[in-house]
């Protein structure tokens, strides 16, 4: 039975000092709670961090459960620490056991004075974080297929579909494929062996769209790039490589993954993904580049495991990948160390010298500011920025400080191409 049941998504982290963002999330979870990434891998059944990087690249057997009521059990463990003083469960003194806040089912305690004295911060986010308790379960969904479900060819232009609240009427009732979902197999399976009750239909219709926007999120952003930088896919092929992708973007990924542009497009001339990455993940995806033009109305989908930069070099300038009308990053993370504005800065100057659009996503406002600063550094012509209106609807936990409050996948966006005019760079003092 172990073989056949679908993994939930590894624990990760925000990046920290590496361009492999799975290591750093790893320094990351232990800077706040020593230990946790031990905790993690134990209970993954791993020995060190090379076991679970080999494992995410398919290169040994993948993590196996005796059952489901195990892996669910397992996943929710790497969670248990006391949110107040960061103390791991093996620390705790005999007979002592964490117990977990009776409103989120989500952060976890030691003693009651702990969670009282947590009780300021915590009530903040309280609310937040049970949604966050409730995603964390469902999206199981997207592993075993029954996301992400179906949608509707649009009744709008693109121009007209300006956020989430133009792209939702066109889909008409989501209400049966919903409900298709909670009656599912796979749904009961999940509430049977889940260490918590299972939430009325209305949460979990919720948290199914919100898992449902986090997977949009990603395709309608390339989308709205595209039509801001003026790109027509009705007067010839596009091709859009996605920069500094990891194994979130490309574990279980399907080649129709990007299959709504063909809705916000009809008719178009063709479209090509390229996903490049240090954490591509063996899939489907991972094929050769086209290096002509591919089949019209339709989009094709290809993964390049390397750095930016090194495609470019051995695909790109060999002529064995097309030059990119566009390039789009999810979260690229450059502002967060400086090992990791070493790894972006030689696809940033390429980017920059070569005067290719590009789109960068982000997870808040403060990530906007600071990334927004470092490419003003970097001499960039900055052409937008600011909300993005098409930002995933699912909150995101930092795992080892639950109390922070949660971010959205793809909230933000700037948009940059080229060098900074000249007039631009002389007002600015750069030259002094």
């Amino acid at each position: 039975m172990a073989s056949h049941i679908p993994a939930l998504p590894l624990p990760d982290a925000p990046r920290t000092d590496s361009v492999f963002s799975v290591l750093s999330g790893f320094h990351s979870l232990d800077s706040n709670v020593p230990g946790l990434s031990k905790v993690i891998l134990n209970k993954l059944n791993m020995k060190d961090y090379g076991e679970y990087r080999a494992t995410v690249e398919g290169k040994v057997k993948a993590i196996s459960f005796r059952n489901y009521k195990e892996m669910f059990k397992k996943m929710e463990e790497t969670f248990q620490f006391c949110t107040s003083c960061n103390t791991l469960p093996a620390n705790l003194c005999e007979g002592r056991t964490l117990k977990r806040c009776v409103k989120c089912l989500n952060v976890y305690y030691c003693t009651k004075e702990c969670q009282r004295k947590d009780w300021p911060q915590h009530k903040k986010v309280c609310k937040k974080l049970r949604l966050v308790a409730i995603d964390r379960l469902v999206e199981w969904m997207m592993f075993t297929g029954d996301l992400p479900f179906p949608t509707e060819k649009w009744s709008k232009s693109a121009a007209e579909v300006k956020n989430w609240d133009d792209w939702l009427p066109m889909q008409g009732d989501l209400t049966p494929r919903l409900d298709a979902i909670l009656s599912g197999t796979n749904m009961e399976k999940l509430w049977q062996n889940a260490s918590r009750p299972r939430p009325d239909d209305s949460d979990l219709h919720q948290s199914l769209w919100r898992i449902q926007s986090e997977f949009l999120s990603r395709v309608l952003s390339v989308g709205m790039a595209v039509q801001q930088f003026g790109l027509d896919p009705y007067a010839k092929p596009l091709t859009i490589h996605i920069a500094g992708v990891s194994h979130n973007e490309t574990m279980g990924a399907r080649l129709t993954d990007y299959d709504e542009l063909n809705n916000m497009f009809p008719g178009h001339q063709g479209i090509e993904i390229v996903m490049v990455g240090p954490e591509v993940v063996d899939g489907p995806i991972v094929r050769p580049p086209l290096r002509a033009f591919g089949p019209r109305q339709s989009v094709f989908i290809s993964a390049y495991k390397g750095l930016y930069h090194q495609f470019w070099e051995e695909l790109v300038e060999k002529e064995e990948a097309a030059k990119p009308d566009l390039v789009v990053g999810f979260h690229p993370g450059f502002h967060a160390s400086p090992g990791l504005i070493e790894g972006w800065l030689p696809t940033l100057l390429l980017l920059r010298d070569l005067d290719v659009p590009t789109c960068f996503t982000l997870y808040s406002d403060k990530e906007l500011e600071r990334s927004l600063q470092i490419l003003m550094e970097l001499e960039v012509h900055i052409e937008d920025s600011g909300p993005n209106p098409f930002a995933s609807q699912k909150p995101e936990q930092v795992q080892s400080t639950p109390n922070k409050t949660p971010v959205h996948c793809n909230s933000h966006y700037i948009r940059f191409q080229g060098l900074l005019p000249q007039e631009d760079l002389e007002e600015s003092g750069v030259d002094n």
